[in-house]
């Protein structure tokens, strides 16, 4: 009894968080192993364009803390979740309101005028901070005493977690980074920006993108002149995200006869454990690299 009655505590306990994307919900988990982490997205979605589904009000009304990406990321249907919520846990401004971008510095914001024709453009810069692994270490390095202040009780095990996957994902990003010496310099066509940071940690240059627009569909149009660009000089690969139409990709890589060519990858981790995040990166890594002579 004493035993069920201790179990039934710590389950109380618990620290309970919202993650509006799986590489926080990853990281979440990795720096408070004992946390109940929901995730309001996987790697087969667009993070910019989520239905705020019943499912998802329940889940933020009952979180203790959300974590998120921010830099308008989420802006389409974020809002209307903390609303319909009513949980003035997660609410802008207050603790349990976590936003990963608000930690790193952001690289190009669009400098434009925002019109409903723009596309998904973000003023404060690309919000796919998570590609690169020097920003997500930056980020665990907020993130882990945001957590304790919220679950003091744990503070001690979560100072302990940040410290081992500092050790780790340091270490792995000198291997990374050595593996990856073939690609510097080196073209990719791309779709969208959601492997930004990737192309600017590995020293990659993404010299077209599919989308005509951010968020846009490729048209025949914009593809023709991708494809000509393509044939003046060709790239080492075209990388797409696994929640893109794969076709226009796929096409494209055929006109240049080389299907070898195209490479679809999760846009963010796609599994569970607390190496998810390690999985992702050596994944993407050993990818490109294979194509590069």
């Amino acid at each position: 009894m004493s035993l069920a009655i201790a179990m039934a505590q710590g389950q109380a306990l618990a620290l309970t968080v919202f993650a509006c994307e799986p590489e926080w919900a990853a990281l979440t988990q990795t720096l408070l192993p004992s946390a109940k982490v929901y995730s309001a997205t996987h790697h087969l979605q667009d993070p910019h364009h989520i239905e705020a589904r019943p499912s998802l009000i329940a889940q933020l009304r009952n979180a203790d803390m959300a974590v998120c990406t921010g830099a308008e990321l989420e802006a389409g249907w974020l809002p209307m979740l903390q609303a319909k919520a009513s949980n003035p846990k997660v609410q802008n401004g207050q603790r349990g309101m976590f936003y990963a971008a608000d930690h790193v510095t952001l690289v190009h914001p669009f400098k434009g005028t925002v019109t409903p024709f723009s596309g998904d453009v973000h003023v404060q810069g690309n919000p796919h901070v998570h590609a690169d692994p020097r920003r997500l270490l930056a980020v665990a390095r907020a993130l882990a005493p945001r957590l304790s202040a919220i679950a003091p009780q744990d503070k001690a095990g979560i100072e302990r977690q940040l410290q081992q996957f500092e050790t780790a994902l340091t270490g792995k990003i000198q291997a990374w980074e050595q593996l990856a010496k073939p690609l510097r310099g080196r073209s990719v066509v791309t779709q969208h920006a959601n492997f930004g940071y990737l192309w600017l940690w590995l020293g990659i240059n993404p010299v077209a993108d599919l989308e005509p627009k951010p968020g846009l569909p490729p048209t025949p149009t914009h593809l023709a002149r991708m494809l000509e660009q393509s044939r003046a000089a060709p790239p080492l690969a075209i990388v797409i995200a696994q929640h893109h139409d794969p076709r226009p990709a796929q096409w494209l890589s055929g006109q240049l006869g080389s299907p070898q060519k195209l490479i679809v990858l999760p846009a963010t981790v796609s599994g569970d454990g607390p190496d998810a995040l390690f999985r992702w990166f050596d994944l993407m890594v050993n990818r490109l690299v294979q194509m590069a002579p």
